[in-house]
């Protein structure tokens, strides 16, 4: 079997495509925010093709937006990044596939949280790295802990997100810690999705850099910031591993799209995006106390714009459970077995990135077909 045979699809793209098919498909299954962006992203973004700024930039990003997100460091966890450690990405989704390359060797293993996004087992099959789907649940409160993490044998990574997705749960500070400390202990690369960052409605994030200088942080312009479509992320690295990463940068991105760089240099509104986080908490808040009443609810959701419930009274199978929800009442879901194998095939994700009048319209159907 190949590498590709062992990647497996996206399937809630393939529930997007499906539900295109109806007009009044009510919409639960994507991770993308509607909201704006701050309006400085937008007078950047048209200056910039104003001035025909069509040039490649550096491999590792354009210097000033370098610069940006280390102030952003130190305003939001009062922390000294220096900027020469950034390297910007195209999308987190470029930054797992060059943190992947630079870390892990063939058939190197990778530990991952059951459940959890669905993409980073695939770029390690991509890679031919092995990854290791470690069940992190009810019990841990879906932490993947460092006592889950010492029970794997030959363990070259690890990989986390807080907030998490599917479940929307924050690694609370003592787990965070005790992980970062038995990855540094055992010579095993920590690696921390915090896309959802700033998207926090309970407690607060921490950062893996709190914790650990040689934690590799992943984070991006898609769900925070709202500009899914920029395709933007960014790395924060050890020293020793930029330039690794700017040479595959310059392999397989040449550098990030330029246009996007300069406007996400309008990005850092606080203002603005707490106006957008209230937003999500109101629609938070809503979905999760309409949905108790037809589903059993683990975790309420501390952050990001998901919640991950239970249909084992309804169903035994996520896919088909989602599949006939779609097609007989147009409401779109993702099935939990996109997440991984840890009774994935008990549960549903729920998405809040549309306004409350739509959601309304997809819990009615739902109360009618299902109470």
């Amino acid at each position: 079997m190949g590498r590709l045979d062992s990647v497996r699809p996206f399937i809630v793209m393939d529930i997007v495509r499906e539900a295109s098919r109806y007009e009044d498909t009510v919409h639960f299954e994507i991770g993308e925010p509607d909201l704006q962006p701050p309006p400085l992203v937008w007078e950047y973004a048209e200056k910039a093709v104003k001035d025909r700024l069509n040039h490649y930039t550096q491999s590792l990003g354009l210097q000033q937006l370098r610069e940006k997100i280390s102030e952003h460091y130190y305003y939001r966890y009062n922390l000294e990044i220096d900027p020469s450690r950034i390297v910007i990405t195209v999308g987190t989704s470029g930054a797992f596939l060059i943190a992947y390359s630079i870390l892990l060797d063939r058939r190197d293993r990778i530990a991952l949280p059951d459940p959890s996004y669905p993409c980073y087992k695939n770029f390690a099959h991509l890679l031919d790295v092995q990854p290791v789907l470690v069940p992190a649940g009810k019990d841990t409160d879906y932490q993947l802990t460092a006592r889950k993490l010492s029970e794997q044998k030959d363990i070259k990574a690890v990989h986390i997100s807080s907030p998490s997705n599917p479940v929307g749960n924050i690694y609370s500070r003592k787990v965070l810690q005790e992980i970062a400390e038995y990855c540094e202990q055992n010579n095993i690369y920590l690696i921390s999705d915090e896309i959802y960052h700033g998207l926090v409605y309970e407690g607060e994030e921490d950062t893996a850099l709190k914790f650990s200088d040689k934690a590799i942080v992943i984070n991006g312009f898609s769900k925070y910031f709202c500009m899914p479509g920029f395709r933007l992320g960014w790395m924060i690295l050890p020293p020793q591993l930029v330039r690794k990463a700017e040479i595959v940068m310059q392999n397989v991105f040449i550098s990030p799209p330029t246009i996007s760089q300069y406007a996400a240099l309008g990005a850092f509104d606080y203002d603005h995006l707490q106006k957008n986080k209230k937003i999500f908490e109101e629609r938070r808040n809503f979905l999760y106390k309409e949905l108790e009443e037809i589903f059993q609810i683990d975790a309420k959701p501390q952050g990001a714009f998901y919640i991950w419930v239970n249909i084992e009274k309804y169903s035994d199978n996520s896919f088909l459970f989602s599949k006939q929800l779609l097609e007989d009442i147009h409401v779109a879901v993702t099935p939990g077995i996109d997440f991984g194998k840890n009774e994935t095939e008990k549960y549903i994700r729920f998405a809040y990135t549309k306004d409350v009048e739509h959601m309304k319209e997809g819990l009615e159907r739902l109360k009618n077909y299902l109470l």
